[in-house]
């Protein structure tokens, strides 16, 4: 019984010591990654804001062919939206909040369980005979314990998928 006792005290600390570092991390996360494009704003534009052409350069897609996406709204632009089911990659969605062609689309991207939604976008900036093309996120951790817990480390989970999708993006539309 005394061994028991034992350990019940010990794994309650564990637990009191996790949930003490995790209220003691940040709230906020960001992730941003950037490559240069050798084609013009106007032509990766349209790679970036139709819906169903992400499903052509996204790394997750890529990951998961069957993955099963349902677009709701525009084919693009404000309110252009699609959801999935993935085993692998998760359940979630993403909607397009506001566009402005060829230079910026801002983006809302939620995850079933993940709590509040992240924002972000993707900004093109002409430069010499190419585009810099910049894709960032930025969240809250703030009331889900989980996802404080992994807010530290989004940068290097998320950052090489940002890395991969930006690379496949550059290779489709250098090749148009």
């Amino acid at each position: 019984m005394k061994i028991i006792k034992w350990i019940a005290g010990i794994l309650l600390t564990l637990v009191i010591i996790i949930l003490a570092v995790a209220y003691s991390l940040p709230n906020e996360y960001e992730v941003s990654r950037s490559t240069t494009i050798s084609a013009a704003p106007e032509k990766i534009f349209p790679l970036i804001s139709v819906t169903k052409e992400w499903k052509n350069w996204s790394v997750w897609n890529q990951r998961d062919p069957a993955m099963e996406m349902q677009y709701s709204g525009p084919e693009s632009g404000p309110g252009a939206a699609w959801d999935w089911k993935s085993k692998s990659q998760g359940n979630g969605g993403m909607k397009f909040t506001q566009v402005n062609a060829p230079q910026k689309l801002d983006y809302e991207l939620h995850f079933e369980g993940m709590g509040k939604p992240s924002t972000g976008a993707f900004l093109l900036e002409k430069q010499g005979d190419g585009t810099k093309v910049t894709w960032n996120m930025h969240g809250t951790s703030e009331g889900n314990l989980m996802m404080k817990l992994f807010a530290p480390f989004m940068d290097k989970m998320v950052g090489p998928d940002f890395e991969a999708g930006l690379a496949n993006l550059k290779k489709i539309a250098e090749q148009k």
